[in-house]
């Protein structure tokens, strides 16, 4: 099997274990929207916004660094043993600390404290299964990591049904049901699943011997602290927006903003798919001799599919509107999607180029890159969101990703140059961005948009046919 073939088809089984769990969330979106109003969803996303924010404080770049030094290390086992101590040893002492503050930190954090405790014991379970979800992984065990996934979210999603939809419908009812407070549910039910997913990776607790290296300790906080950096700049970059809507325009834009930002969902889903089938890839292809042009290669094909999907999902709009927002009073913030789509895109991009920093062991520059993204973000949000709405945020998105998304390009081919095709590469997101604008403006005539997305696929296939040609051979 070639080398494209073993990470194309990893990338799908991984693509799989988030595709998947995305698709069935997309299930929710119209569950959420048409049974929560959008003050409660507004709550909703506020309690994500902190779960993602402790999330990366939790892990404090661990999941990263031990892929850096578990490929390249003769003793497997005992990085893997060292971060799986690591992260036990902090998480017990965070939720020690935080039993006793719990009161206080709810009030400070603004939300009920029966959703902040439930939150806790989200972030505890989530950060305890870090380590044996790297090590699948890592191990390319992709199908197991895909079934634990799987199962997670489809718990989720049962369990999301059966509180928001079956109980009242058949007026089911148990003690201390709350029909008035039905956004809770969403919670309870992500805890029953992270609970089952703890116990199915129970016995990865166990795979090792436990042995705590210092020296590897010292090595994995040195490269990973950088990473936690970076992440926390990046929760900001995608949450800033949403936790600070309700203070400046209220809950109600915020739910609404909220909830047409799912739509965009498409676009971070191939994302995600992709930085999990491509880590683990990167990291273990990279003292291969046409290393950078695998990589080169890979980018191309990364930007050609996030392409299509943004004409796509553009020419579209409505009928993806009706499908996931069925609510009509969410879609004051529709505008917002054609800007969050470009955002992920070159979101995207700038995960790609991220290898750079990562394979040379400079990853205090993805933290300079997140921290500018995430000023960019914090000021842009501040300074225009009063002065011309909502719709600011989606601005602030779209210019903090395609600045760290310039800024990492210019940089990283300093450090670790790639030969990636610049001229296709621009020519494939003009082109893409030029058709989804004419399709903003055809008053949703799907011979038209339909016309421009087999003009898109016409034009990929004539650039690239030989080459695809080649690789299929492969």
């Amino acid at each position: 099997m070639s080398v494209l073939k073993k990470f194309f088809k990893d990338t799908i089984i991984y693509g799989l274990a988030t595709v998947l769990p995305r698709l069935m969330n997309f299930l929710l979106v119209p569950l959420h929207t048409g049974t929560l109003q959008t003050t409660s969803y507004s709550d909703n996303t506020t309690f994500y916004v902190y779960a993602a924010f402790f999330n990366v404080l939790l892990t404090y770049g661990m999941e990263t660094a031990f892929f850096r030094f578990f490929n390249k290390s003769d003793e497997k086992d005992k990085v893997f043993s060292t971060v799986f101590i690591s992260l036990i040893l902090t998480t017990l002492l965070f939720l020690g600390v935080v039993l006793i503050f719990n009161e206080q930190l709810a009030f400070w954090l603004n939300i009920p404290l029966k959703y902040f405790n439930i939150l806790i014991g989200l972030l505890v379970l989530d950060t305890l299964v870090v380590a044996p979800f790297a090590y699948l992984r890592a191990t390319g065990r992709p199908i197991k990591f895909a079934s634990i996934k799987i199962a997670n979210i489809l718990i989720y999603v049962l369990l999301n049904y059966f509180f928001l939809w079956v109980m009242p419908k058949f007026n089911i009812s148990f003690a201390n049901y709350d029909k008035s407070d039905l956004v809770q549910y969403i919670f309870i039910a992500n805890l029953i699943a992270s609970i089952v997913t703890f116990l199915m990776l129970l016995p990865y607790f166990f795979k090792t011997k436990l042995q705590f290296s210092k020296v590897i300790f010292k090595q994995l906080i040195n490269y990973g602290w950088p990473i936690m950096v970076a992440g926390l700049a990046y929760v900001i970059n995608e949450n800033f927006d949403k936790w600070i809507l309700p203070y400046l325009v209220g809950k109600d834009i915020n739910g609404a903003y909220s909830g047409c930002y799912k739509i965009a969902m498409f676009m971070t889903i191939f994302i995600q798919a992709f930085r999990l089938g491509a880590e683990p890839f990167f990291f273990s292809h990279a003292k291969e001799i046409n290393a950078k042009e695998t990589y080169a290669l890979i980018m191309k094909y990364f930007v050609i599919v996030g392409s299509f999907m943004l004409v796509f999902i553009i020419s579209y709009l409505d009928i993806f509107k009706i499908l996931l927002v069925k609510d009509e009073s969410y879609w004051q913030a529709i505008s917002i999607v054609p800007i969050v789509l470009i955002a992920n895109l070159c979101l995207g991009i700038y995960f790609n180029l991220a290898i750079w920093y990562k394979l040379t062991d400079n990853t205090r520059y993805g933290m300079y890159l997140s921290i500018v993204g995430a000023v960019i973000t914090i000021v842009f949000n501040l300074f225009f969101i009063e002065k011309i709405g909502f719709i600011a945020a989606a601005w602030a998105t779209l210019a903090a990703y395609g600045i760290m998304m310039v800024l990492s390009y210019v940089i990283g081919q300093k450090y670790y140059k790639v030969p990636y095709d610049l001229k296709k590469i621009l020519g494939y997101l003009i082109l893409a961005i030029i058709l989804s604008v004419i399709t903003l403006n055809t008053n949703a005539n799907y011979y038209i948009n339909t016309f421009l997305v087999l003009l898109f696929l016409g034009s990929i296939m004539l650039f690239e046919k030989n080459e695809l040609k080649r690789l299929l051979k492969r």
